[in-house]
């Protein structure tokens, strides 16, 4: 039986520990056939990001339509897409493609190190041109400082975070909670505007997190592809992430991968 696709628009991690290196093999291991629109090219190991090229808007663009006019897209997620004009292009070219599957926009702004990965006018455009096409948005804390100027300390600015958030037009968001310090479990907040849902989960003592939030999204998108609803999708990408944590390696001399190798034992 063909399985269901899921389009990933993303960097490329040298490292393969993010980008759509951790999207394809998440998508994968949830049983969904990947599909990828490069954005950028990332120089980058264990220790951080040291620089990136980002790929021609037209190049980005050409990609999605390829494969969604030859293979079909069940649902899509957006990553690292460096700049503005990359952000407006793909935003017209999923207009143009009628936008009929979920697409979930994780707006990833800077690495785990603190590089930036977006140039400087990328931000705005992020708010005005994908979160109001966006069925889920998953920032981070730090993204959501970025995004809103709510500092997340504890469940009441989550809450209020997710109100801001919600004011940008996307249909659902998540506030990750890994990032809240001082808690013995990681609360993520899904919200609609009419309904607010905790998930709780354990938190696992380790440094070796990166490609976390790459892979959370993937694997809720993965379940959106093969229809699920969107509270359901993200209670299973939360228990996915739970176990790659929990499964997470060392390599190199910095940062270690979130690891899906446990799917291998299924």
């Amino acid at each position: 039986m063909t399985p269901h696709t899921a389009l990933t628009i993303a960097g490329s991690d040298s490292g393969g520990g993010a980008g759509i290196q951790a999207d394809l093999r998440t998508f994968f291991a949830n049983g969904v056939h990947g599909l990828v629109a490069l954005t950028a090219v990332t120089v980058q190991n264990s220790l951080g990001v040291q620089g990136f090229t980002e790929i021609p808007a037209d190049v980005v663009c050409a990609q999605i339509k390829a494969v969604a006019s030859d293979m079909g897209v069940d649902a899509a997620k957006t990553g690292m897409l460096a700049t503005a004009e990359i952000i407006r292009s793909v935003a017209k070219t999923l207009d143009e493609l009628g936008l009929d599957f979920p697409l979930v926009v994780d707006p990833v702004a800077a690495s785990m190190t603190g590089h930036s990965l977006l140039r400087e006018d990328a931000l705005e455009a992020i708010r005005t041109e994908l979160f109001p096409r966006a069925t889920l948005i998953t920032p981070n804390l730090d993204e959501v400082r970025l995004l809103t100027g709510v500092s997340v300390t504890d469940a009441a600015t989550q809450r209020a975070a997710a109100e801001a958030l919600l004011e940008f037009g996307s249909r659902w968001v998540l506030v990750k909670g890994g990032h809240m310090l001082g808690t013995s479990e990681c609360v993520d907040l899904l919200s609609d505007g009419r309904e607010f849902l905790e998930l709780s989960g354990p938190r696992y003592i380790t440094e070796n997190t990166h490609g976390g939030g790459d892979t959370l999204a993937s694997a809720i998108t993965a379940e959106l592809a093969k229809g699920a609803s969107v509270p359901d999708a993200v209670a299973a990408g939360k228990k996915f992430i739970e176990r790659c944590v929990a499964e997470s390696y060392s390599l190199g001399k910095g940062v270690g991968p979130v690891s899906p190798f446990w799917v291998l034992d299924r």
